[in-house]
């Protein structure tokens, strides 16, 4: 019996780059918790990022945020990440070296950027619409930091993954590298992942792995991925990931839409 589901948005509840859920996706989901079932957003987005999203229902879920490093029960914190300072500042030190990389600082209170390009910062504030301070130097910021992520809207996915490389053999040992999209590359802290995040939920809800069903597209998923009884990769997700799931999916909304229906016992 199924009892709880979690999703990653970009790549999988979010699909061809869309910035905003459907109305069908908000439809199902409030379905599903109207009938018991636990949803979870898990994203490598920021809580408040997440709660607009959901805005229609953002009361009825719950999230894990910053790739795991936040995660919020009824806007109770249940988990919180905090990513050493020495370690933050040499990241950013390195990366500052690159051209068209840009950095991405998350607090639990904002995201941090520099001004320096403004499509980036367009990207930030308008498209993914988190709620971000410009700040002059990442060097300088205080923290707690929760997650630094990078990006390159310049050079297409070739650089990142050729930089990705370049990341993992400096940092790999102190923090896990990943791809969190087309652009993006996440520093996520050991301990503090989407997998070990969802397990805290299904602690807290008395789930077990079994009763619970995942989907994700990239490599910030596999852990979640790997613990969940039913898991489902998109047919798109990165090269890989289909390893570390149960089922292949083209779309989220057909599957919780196959749930509900397995759930009223009729068509909807």
């Amino acid at each position: 019996m199924v009892k709880l589901i979690a999703s990653d948005l970009d790549g999988t509840l979010l699909q061809n780059g869309a910035q905003e859920l459907t109305p069908r996706s908000i439809r199902l989901i409030h379905e599903l918790t109207q009938k018991g079932i636990i949803f979870i957003a898990a994203s490598g987005r920021q809580y408040d990022s997440e709660r607009r999203m959901f805005a229609p229902i953002r009361d009825e879920i719950s999230y894990i945020a910053e790739n795991g490093s936040l995660c919020v029960h009824r806007g109770d914190v249940l988990f919180r990440g905090i990513l050493e300072d020495d370690l933050a500042f040499r990241i950013i030190r390195e990366i500052k070296k690159e051209k068209n990389f840009e950095i991405a600082v998350s607090r639990e209170d904002a995201c941090l950027i520099e001004g320096h390009d403004s499509a980036f910062v367009d990207h930030i504030l308008n498209v993914i619409k988190n709620t971000t301070k410009v700040v002059d130097d990442l060097t300088k910021i205080d923290g707690p930091i929760l997650k630094i992520a990078v990006a390159n809207m310049v050079d297409g996915p070739e650089a990142i993954t050729a930089y990705l490389r370049h990341l993992q053999n400096m940092f790999g040992s102190e923090i896990r590298v990943v791809t969190s999209g087309n652009i993006w590359i996440d520093f996520i802290l050991p301990g503090a992942n989407k997998g070990t995040a969802l397990g805290k939920f299904l602690e807290l809800f008395q789930v077990a792995p079994e009763e619970c069903i995942v989907f994700g597209d990239q490599y910030n998923d596999l852990e979640m991925l790997d613990l969940a009884g039913t898991s489902y990769g998109m047919s798109n997700a990165a090269p890989g990931v289909l390893r570390h799931c149960t089922h292949v999916t083209d779309s989220v909304d057909d599957v919780l839409e196959e749930i509900l229906r397995g759930i009223s016992g009729s068509p909807l």
